[in-house]
């Protein structure tokens, strides 16, 4: 018997608030939230902008042991874990914990507290010999990334597979993946699943600086996220996390859930070509959504709506203008296309699960996000790329896809839910 996999529940933290009602506001008015960093002095890097996550001690329902204990990453992934459990009504404790698993995507784990840690150690770089006792008790959580996946397990009592996933910039959406595919294969039947970084932190600026690959527009943050536009220049790092309750669909039905969307189909390609380029002919995305419309047993006509990866690199958005042409055919000059990182950022290994959740709600809404600060088409850029203001349409499947450094190309479809009648509730 096929199972299929439902989306019961939506937990965001990202630059645009906290819950994810805060997240479609800012996506449905095509507001931006990128701005100067906060966090720390960025005034000695090329590129000084972020989207921020704005939550206190107050605001959040974390302890202060957790804000103490937890790196940056990981508070973010248990908050959005409490609302995504919250909006689902799912009660844990009536069943098999051994039948409920959890998936988190990241790309650089727990940077923040690594790079904290150090500059304490080392004086702020003062001493090379430096003295292991000033080190946090809690340090080995924030060096091993499957500690994120423990913690969730821990909170909710999940006793099926723990996993962290972590392949670059498509960790979110790979991390869906992987916990869409145990619920199929019939592993569990409940999955809480998604991703989280928080790499707004001096070395990964350092980083992407040093590539190029974050725009310099430091006189406008708030219009700097120009993905598809003939004059970008670049990403804006970002930190966020997204956090789903994944369900095996007759499960959701017996309970009465409320379902967003079904998780049709999943596939993922590496280009096998460099760590940071991409081919211009956007071959290996392509492959990725056509194997993922194939196990969805979908025609590329069936799509109604792509979120796009749209980081904003020259590159990156050639790319994947290629890879919808090829894999979409002549459909794909009449489907809407659109990039949430215009006004989120690029959160890098959350990005993809905060991607699912926008589409989710796209179609519970029937709304297609805009790409924000598209003013001056690029000629390489052909589509219809729904520039600033959101557009209302009745979405039956969406596609999602994510591009990662190191040749990774993911693609992952949705559908509403089979049954007909959406709720309206956030």
């Amino acid at each position: 018997m096929s199972r299929t996999v439902a989306i019961t529940g939506i937990g965001v933290m990202a630059p645009s608030g906290v819950g994810r009602k805060a997240f479609w506001d800012l996506l449905i008015s095509g507001r931006t939230a990128t701005r100067t960093i906060t966090s720390f002095d960025p005034a000695r890097f090329r590129s000084r902008m972020a989207a921020e996550v704005d939550f206190t001690a107050e605001q959040s329902t974390l302890t202060p042991r957790e804000l103490r204990r937890l790196d940056r990453a990981a508070q973010l992934a248990v908050l959005s874990t409490r609302e995504c459990l919250e909006d689902s009504g799912l009660d844990l404790d009536t069943l098999d914990p051994g039948r409920i698993g959890v998936s988190v995507g990241t790309a650089v784990g727990g940077t923040t507290s690594l790079e904290r840690e150090y500059l304490v150690l080392s004086d702020s770089g003062r001493l090379w010999e430096v003295d292991g006792s000033y080190l946090s008790p809690h340090l080995y959580d924030a060096f091993v990334p499957s500690s994120f996946a423990a913690e969730i397990a821990t909170m909710t009592g999940a006793e099926g597979p723990a996993a962290v996933v972590s392949t670059g910039c498509t960790s979110g959406i790979d991390a869906v993946g992987h916990a869409r595919d145990l619920i199929v294969e019939g592993t569990v039947d409940v999955m809480i699943a998604g991703g989280t970084d928080a790499p707004v932190s001096p070395i990964a600026v350092a980083c992407f600086d040093a590539i190029k690959a974050t725009s310099p527009r430091n006189d406008d943050p708030e219009h700097a996220s120009r993905p598809f536009d003939r004059t970008r220049d670049g990403f804006v790092i970002a930190e966020g996390a997204a956090m789903l309750v994944l369900e095996e669909l007759e499960h959701a039905r017996a309970r009465g859930a409320h379902v967003y969307a079904v998780i049709d189909g999943h596939a993922s390609r590496c280009n096998a070509f460099h760590m940071t380029g991409l081919k211009p002919d956007g071959r290996e995305m392509a492959d990725a959504i056509t194997s993922a419309l194939d196990e969805a047993r979908l025609a590329p006509e069936a799509v109604d709506y792509v979120n796009a990866h749209g980081s904003g690199t020259k590159q990156n958005d050639r790319h994947e203008t290629a890879a919808f042409k090829l894999a979409l055919g002549e459909h794909a000059y009449r489907t809407p296309v659109s990039s949430i990182k215009s006004m989120v950022g690029h959160s890098l290994g959350a990005i993809g699960s905060i991607e699912i959740a926008a589409c989710a709600l796209a179609i519970e809404f029937g709304a297609v996000p805009p790409t924000a600060n598209l003013h001056e088409a690029d000629p390489e850029c052909d589509l219809d790329y729904v520039p600033l203001e959101a557009r209302p349409r009745d979405l039956g499947t969406v596609l999602t896809v994510g591009s990662g450094f190191g040749g990774f190309q993911s693609a992952l479809v949705l559908s509403r839910e089979p049954r007909g009648g959406r709720g309206v509730r956030v």
